[in-house]
């Protein structure tokens, strides 16, 4: 099997995994803030409008599996059900992205990515 396969797959397990860590910690969240807390990571888009480069950086910095991991285990030390489900939550969001194939973003432009080009509906 191909890297991309594997990393997909990687991707679907840590989305199962961060789903699971969000349900075990269960905050007693209404489902729109489980919602809210899975799509929330999408708002780095944003840094798209200061150009390629920096949209980049941006998307990719909450992107990163390291981060969720650490506001989980700061939830851990805290005792914040809380901040372990939107820990978990964030690292479904990253794992679900890798799995459907939407990888870090290329300087180069969005569609770019480590897990190759993204295809669009559009003319380009």
């Amino acid at each position: 099997m191909s890297a991309r396969i594997w990393q997909r797959a990687e991707g679907a397990g840590i989305a199962l995994g961060g789903v699971l860590a969000a349900g075990f910690a269960s905050p007693d969240w209404p489902w729109w803030a489980w919602l809210v807390a899975f799509l929330a990571p999408d708002l780095s888009i944003a840094g798209y409008l200061a150009g390629n480069r920096i949209g980049a950086v941006v998307y990719n910095a909450a992107h990163l599996y390291a981060l969720p991991f650490l506001l989980m285990m700061l939830g851990v030390a805290a005792g914040s059900t809380a901040l372990i489900s939107a820990g978990g939550l964030w690292l479904a969001h990253i794992g679900a992205d890798r799995a459907l194939g939407y990888g870090l973003k290329l300087p180069s432009g969005f569609r770019d990515t480590h897990l190759g080009r993204i295809q669009g509906t559009g003319s380009d």
